[in-house]
């Protein structure tokens, strides 16, 4: 049987940051500008993790999927997953999806170390260890906070990048690049150095996203 996506306007929800928002909850909204990437930021990670159709794209640390939903909306024809281990905004991920139809994504309610890294073929980081660190702004305080679990994390997604394929992309956006591994190359940098973009392999890409 195949399913038919019953139409629904869904571009003004990607016309601006505020538009965004009244997909969640008021308490929801407040963290966007801290939390969740803005869309010019998507916008340019996807047009470099999307190299071809059919691809599957995991974001770490993905709370209320604000880069899977705006990730499908730019390139519907790969998927978008993300793992985020806080069920509460899971739900507020797959609610914000059921409003725009059903985008081509998946949200995984998980710990990021429980995955197997090797059913991807790109990753976008924006930092969500950050919080571990004391003196950063929380989520919630739902969960507990340390810098060793900030080490513990770091030292973990490095590893686990090591262990992929040439030809990988990732996305840091935020980040120290202390999840990154040898054997990476920066192929680029934007929003004055704070989004990069990365490939492994021997050869970088000469690559320019608008």
């Amino acid at each position: 049987m195949t399913l038919v996506r019953k139409p629904t306007d869904i571009h003004r929800y990607f016309a601006s940051e505020q538009s965004f928002c009244e997909l969640y909850s008021p308490a929801i909204r407040l963290l966007n500008d801290v939390h969740w990437s803005p869309l010019r930021i998507i916008r340019k990670a996807v047009q470099f993790l999307a190299k071809r159709d059919g691809i599957s794209i995991l974001d770490i640390g993905s709370g209320v999927g604000k880069f899977c939903l705006a990730g499908a909306y730019y390139q519907p024809s790969v998927l978008f997953s993300g793992v985020e281990q806080r069920q509460y905004l899971i739900d507020e991920a797959r609610l914000a999806n059921e409003r725009l139809g059903g985008l081509n994504v998946n949200f995984i309610y998980r710990n990021f170390t429980q995955l197997d890294f090797n059913q991807f073929d790109g990753f976008f980081f924006y930092n969500s260890f950050f919080e571990n660190l004391p003196g950063t702004g929380k989520i919630d305080n739902r969960l507990e906070y340390t810098k060793e679990l900030y080490d513990y994390y770091t030292f973990y997604l490095s590893r686990k990048f090591s262990e992929l394929p040439e030809g990988t992309r990732i996305v840091t956006y935020c980040s120290w690049d202390d999840e990154m591994p040898s054997g990476y190359n920066l192929v680029e940098t934007r929003e004055e150095g704070l989004l990069k973009f990365w490939k492994k392999g021997s050869k970088p890409d000469l690559y320019s996203p608008c």
